[in-house]
């Protein structure tokens, strides 16, 4: 029942994360801007933390969950699982927003249901190497913050700042997916050139955060934290 429950949690926070994003980019993408996506990116993420992070994590991102699963952290049966509540998760936010463009007369400020891509600002090669970096800082932010015994209690805020910041970068270039099940649920239902250009931006992402768990342990091994004005090594040389 407890693994149903988590489960449960990484497919409705998923869902809510897809909905309540990629939404604020096909309802106020042209009023709002770019900042306006990237805080509804983050502030969702801030709350998902710490409403459904002390039962699952909250990962909501299969690249998340890939890096978690690099680290040991979770099994390759639970890791499967949580992939699969994922995409599922993401699939039914996209029908829900597909659903409100084409009978809820909602205008779709993106033209595309908010589905990412490239071709416009930026190329195939450039999507990759984008999508790396962002999801390799994202990734690396969660796995760091998240295995720190001190202050547990910003580790929402600092991981949703975290994918703020890359929805800032990233949002112009390719609609910055950094989650393999985000850029998947909106394709689906909008096809296209979405759906033929998705392999991108779910190949590149997984890359990010496999490298990002390859490089977190050097920087929790190397961390320095003051406390009261002295240095405290963690994880570091006795």
């Amino acid at each position: 029942m407890s693994d149903f429950r988590r489960y449960a949690a990484e497919f409705l926070g998923t869902l809510l994360l897809v909905f309540f994003g990629v939404g604020s980019a096909v309802a106020a993408r042209v009023q709002g801007g770019v900042v306006v996506v990237a805080l509804a990116f983050g502030f969702v993420m801030v709350a998902l933390v710490y409403t459904i992070g002390p039962l699952s994590g909250s990962h909501v991102n299969p690249a998340v969950t890939l890096g978690v699963l690099l680290s040991g952290k979770i099994s390759l049966v639970g890791a499967v699982a949580y992939w699969i509540a994922q995409f599922v998760g993401a699939t039914v936010a996209g029908f829900v927003l597909w659903a409100l463009t084409r009978w809820g007369d909602v205008a779709d400020q993106t033209g595309a249901l908010g589905t990412n891509g490239y071709g416009a600002h930026i190329n195939r090669g450039g999507a990759a190497v984008l999508e790396v970096v962002l999801t390799f800082l994202f990734v690396l932010v969660v796995l760091v913050v998240t295995s720190r015994s001190e202050n547990p209690g910003t580790a929402g805020l600092a991981i949703g700042l975290a994918l703020a910041v890359t929805q800032l970068v990233g949002v112009t270039l390719t609609g910055a997916a950094v989650n393999p099940a985000r850029a998947f649920g909106p394709a689906v239902f909008e096809g296209g050139v979405a759906l033929r250009q998705l392999w991108v931006f779910i190949v590149f992402p997984l890359l990010g955060g496999a490298l990002a768990a390859l490089v977190a342990p050097m920087v929790m091994g190397a961390q320095r934290h003051y406390w009261g004005g002295h240095e405290k090594s963690v994880g570091g040389p006795k």
